[in-house]
């Protein structure tokens, strides 16, 4: 009986440890992208307590961001193909250094392209949120609503559910805010607007950030 729990407990380590490793690798992939980041600010100091714009490519191909928003000293901190989990792993290293006002998020896109549910999506927001909130409760964090995109018109009904958790979550805690893009986004026949779109269908051209403009400049502090 020893030798079978012994041989478990050695089993669920080896699982465990090899999960860690597979996670740290992964993880490792973001360094080089992640340290430009950082080098940027030894070049040119970032502004203090900025209002911090961080998630995946859409935020990182977001070129136009100081533009859109002048007045405001907003920092770009998205990472392309990022998921929501990678975005809390660096926290540490690409929001919470700044003691932002403001953080705007885009996160869950490609987690659920990757075949995560809409409550796992849910559950990695709450602890990027839980992240953020806990370094400064002052902090406001602002959600830009996962956008629909034709490409992932699979994912839509996904999306939808997604958004909804996140906003009814966001509406039971202080100094937060919701920006609905998806509905913005799309034709008033609820079908896709190929104008807002690159070729791949599912990067937005300019247009498209126009919108994501117009729709987060009333919510910033």
């Amino acid at each position: 009986m020893r030798f079978f729990k012994n041989f478990y407990f050695t089993l669920v380590l080896f699982l465990v440890l090899g999960f860690t490793s597979a996670q740290a690798q992964d993880m490792s992939k973001w360094e080089k992208e992640i340290s430009t980041l950082e080098q940027q600010d030894k070049s040119k100091a970032p502004p203090k307590n900025p209002i911090v714009f961080t998630g995946s490519s859409s935020i990182k191909l977001w070129e136009t961001l100081a533009q859109d928003f002048p007045g405001k000293n907003v920092l770009n901190r998205g990472f392309g193909g990022s998921q929501t989990f990678e975005v809390t792993h660096f926290a540490d290293r690409l929001i919470l250094p700044y003691q932002p006002k403001q953080v705007v998020i885009y996160v869950g896109d490609n987690d659920l392209a990757s075949g995560k549910t809409p409550e796992q999506v849910f559950q990695d927001f709450k602890a990027l949120f839980q992240k953020v909130r806990q370094n400064n409760p002052q902090t406001y964090i602002t959600f830009i609503s996962i956008k629909p995109s034709p490409s992932r018109k699979q994912l839509l009904p996904g999306i939808k559910q997604t958004n909804q958790l996140v906003q009814e979550f966001l509406k039971s805690q202080k100094r937060t805010g919701y920006v609905d893009v998806f509905n913005k986004m799309l034709l008033p026949t609820g079908k896709f607007n190929p104008q807002l779109y690159r070729a791949d269908s599912l990067h937005m051209t300019a247009a498209g950030y126009r919108i994501w403009a117009d729709a987060v400049r009333p919510v910033l502090k």
